[in-house]
């Protein structure tokens, strides 16, 4: 049953991860463009930085980081009287009051906690790389078109609505969806996070089990528990790839592209 309970949980990473991270990546590429230059070099410091950093360098140390952050604020709101360091070497020594999640708390707010530690980690980091899809797609959109709308009067905020964003998303689909492959591929970093996914069951329940451990004793079986973990991957990417596909036909009807022409002459 953890074993089943766990590809629930990569399942539910992904679905709240996925729109999360676009929601960053919006934020970030409309940052990068903005003709407000604080918020410009904001933008593109977070495309940088996020993506220069290698991914399990940056999820071991904002998770701690993040995670010491909030005790850190909590500890001088809730124990203003502590006289002792918070920094006595290499520990971290808060209040009790000031613990997240308390020691006192049930094991669910526990697993809760770390699971949405897990989806920031990711939102951000998989966030940076949508937004550097999404600046080259919004860049990518027909120079002639955001003229076109100006003549007509529109306001930047309107040409920003509703002729760059409704055209950009036929030329980032292609960059999304790799991203979206290489999440997929990223979900055993979970156990980095101190969540115990797909990849970390399969090993534990395929090794080698005696009487003393289990009441169904076993040889070493991760051959066929890895087994079927390929074959679920490669049955989530291969249904990726077919609504991906279904995407694409979708926005590119109509559009000035190439898609779109191979539409046209084919109706």
């Amino acid at each position: 049953m953890n074993l089943y309970w766990s590809v629930v949980t990569v399942m539910i990473l992904l679905v709240i991860t996925a729109p999360l991270s676009l929601l960053f990546g919006f934020g970030g590429a409309s940052a990068a463009r903005s003709r407000i230059a604080p918020l410009r070099w904001i933008g593109k410091s977070y495309i940088a930085i996020v993506r220069g950093i290698p991914d399990i360098a940056f999820f071991l140390f904002f998770v701690i980081a993040l995670d010491q952050g909030i005790e850190y604020l909590r500890h001088k709101v809730m124990c203003p009287d502590w006289d002792q360091p918070i920094r006595q070497g290499n520990d971290f020594i808060v209040c009790q009051a000031a613990k997240m999640p308390l020691g006192s708390s049930p094991q669910w707010v526990h697993e809760t906690y770390g699971f949405s530690i897990a989806v920031l980690t990711f939102a951000i980091v998989f966030g940076a790389f949508a937004a550097n899809v999404l600046f080259g797609a919004m860049r990518a959109v027909p120079r002639a078109q955001l003229e076109t709308a100006e003549a007509y009067g529109m306001s930047p905020r309107q040409i920003f609505r509703r002729v760059l964003v409704p055209q950009m998303w036929v030329y980032a689909l292609p960059g999304l969806g790799n991203l979206w492959m290489v999440l997929v591929k990223a979900t055993p970093l979970l156990f980095l996070l101190g969540v115990e996914d797909i990849v970390y069951w399969a090993r534990e329940l395929g090794g080698t089990k005696t009487p003393r451990f289990t009441d169904y004793p076993h040889g070493d079986w991760r051959i066929w528990y890895f087994l079927a973990l390929l074959l679920f991957y490669l049955a989530l990417t291969a249904i990726s790839e077919r609504l991906l596909a279904r995407a694409m036909q979708r926005l590119t009807k109509g559009q000035a592209t190439t898609g779109g022409e191979a539409q046209r002459r084919l109706a």
